[in-house]
């Protein structure tokens, strides 16, 4: 079963895990050192994380790295760009009534 890209990211242990692993890849173990919970706890995230496809896995002999899958993260900044775009014509629809009103009390 997929998992909701978005559910999965609306977890903020999640996104501090992203954030970690956008700079470079790294293992369970030194991902864990970063949070107040087990191990297992980090990998039970990684798995939602892999299973939405926002964190791939890279065999290192016996380690795995996790690393950023970055077709997905900008997969989901084109849908927040859509939004984006919405707001920032709504904000500047604002601006010109505000305006308006202003220069109508002069």
């Amino acid at each position: 079963m997929r998992r909701d890209v978005f559910q999965a990211i609306a977890d903020p242990t999640r996104r501090a895990i992203i954030l970690l692993i956008a700079s470079q890849a790294m293992t369970p173990n030194a991902l864990a050192e970063h949070f107040d919970m087990t191990r297992q706890a980090v990998s039970k995230h990684l798995r939602i994380l892999t299973e939405c496809s926002l964190v791939k896995q890279e065999y290192n002999g016996r380690e795995i790295y996790y690393q950023l899958e970055e077709d997905k993260m900008k997969e989901i900044d084109q849908w927040l760009e859509q939004l984006r775009k919405i707001w920032e014509s709504r904000f500047n629809e604002l601006d010109k009534v505000l305006l308006t009103l202003k220069n109508s009390k002069k």
